[in-house]
């Protein structure tokens, strides 16, 4: 990991050539392996979602490709590009169920997810990067990291960052915060992280073969991936979190771990609120607002996470319970206001998803503009 804490305007700087690997890891899209196949007359169990700029004007295909990626962070292009100069980039999801696996190839532009995003965002996913050609720069509270080729970069949606990519090749891993349970301070500790080492290298080379794997896999298969990935993934960010150099505080990690703990395990309490989870947990309403404010403060994070409760309580055929009791479950006492809160966390009222889940139909989203409003519903629904 380069450390460039003391030097966060090196975002600015041109970039090091980018170490290419001896070994190519990536060339994509690969033929499907059909050894299992032959054997097999289980259907597979994913469906790529592939998206191009490639079919656009160049002068469109930035904005497209900005468009693309709102769900998650802001998007420019470098100083001295102009958009009409048009903008090349690939991106193929393929959806594990608590994981979303992202191939992605692009040219160079910069990103930022910014306090204000994360205020309007109830996505705060766990992700990794593992850059197969290119480098990219991530700074994270004037912390920079370098990701390059061979390593694999930790971050967390859940916390503001900004950076810059060269021309790029590279696979992400999306991961929702709740699939890690208990360790979310060891994960808070590694947040912009990179992982390097022996671990890092067999679990870049597990995902590798994931990866080849992809069009073949069975819905059985899935499960046991996910796991498997989530395993040794803990595995090499425990190191990274040993040797963090963020400056979080011991104390502050247990914290976390404890209110996030006690607010999962009581979301459906009608009296959680700060001053109960305070004194549940023997801390300050100051502390308890300092835990949060990455995340835009402690009533908006229960706020959406019973909204993404709602979700699937919703999108379960099984639950034959009313939309105005799934609304009293969220803390909403009034419909429209659970309507609209709803609408605006997902683009769709309740009634829509409970209507999608019964005819076994995705919703479509008419209020997103986004060329690919698929993704973002992917994101969206992550792990539930």
């Amino acid at each position: 990991m380069r450390d460039r804490s003391d030097q966060p305007d090196k975002l600015n700087v041109s970039p090091t050539p980018a170490r290419e690997p001896s070994v190519e890891r990536r060339r994509w899209p690969r033929e499907p392996d059909q050894t299992d196949n032959a054997a097999s007359s289980t259907p597979p169990a994913l469906m790529p979602l592939r998206f191009s700029t490639a079919p656009f004007e160049p002068a469109e295909q930035f904005a497209i490709w900005r468009s693309h990626l709102e769900p998650i962070v802001e998007v420019s292009l470098p100083d001295g590009v102009a958009p009409q100069e048009g903008f090349t980039a690939e991106h193929t999801a393929w959806n594990l169920g608590k994981m979303l696996l992202v191939q992605q190839r692009t040219a160079a532009y910069r990103y930022a997810r910014s306090a204000e995003k994360l205020r309007s965002s109830s996505i705060d996913h766990w992700y990794i990067g593992i850059p197969h050609k290119g480098n990219a720069w991530t700074e994270v509270d004037g912390h920079v990291v370098e990701s390059r080729s061979d390593t694999v970069t930790f971050r967390s949606l859940g916390h503001p960052y900004r950076g810059r990519a060269t021309e790029s090749e590279v696979t992400l891993l999306y991961m929702p915060y709740d699939l890690f349970g208990d360790q979310a301070g060891m994960l808070v500790a590694a947040n912009n992280s990179v992982l390097s080492g022996n671990y890092a290298t067999l679990l870049i080379d597990y995902i590798s073969s994931v990866e080849t794997r992809l069009p073949a896999l069975v819905a059985n298969d899935l499960p046991k991936i996910v796991h498997t990935i989530r395993d040794m993934l803990v595995t090499c960010v425990t190191d990274a979190a040993a040797n963090a150099r963020n400056g979080v505080n011991p104390l502050t990690l247990s914290a976390m771990e404890r209110v996030h703990r006690y607010i999962h395990s009581n979301l459906g309490a009608p009296n959680l609120n700060p001053d109960s989870i305070s004194r549940a947990m023997g801390i300050s309403r100051t502390r308890l607002y300092q835990l949060f404010e990455a995340s835009g403060g402690v009533l908006n994070y229960i706020r959406r996470k019973r909204l993404q409760d709602a979700y699937a309580a919703l999108s379960d055929t099984t639950n034959n319970q009313r939309i105005l009791d799934i609304a009293e479950g969220a803390g909403f006492d009034v419909a429209a206001n659970f309507t609209r809160a709803f609408i605006h966390e997902f683009g769709l009222s309740p009634s829509e998803v409970r209507k999608a889940a019964s005819s076994a139909q995705p919703p479509t989203i008419q209020t997103d503009p986004s060329p690919t409003p698929t993704f973002e519903k992917w994101l969206r629904e992550l792990g539930r």
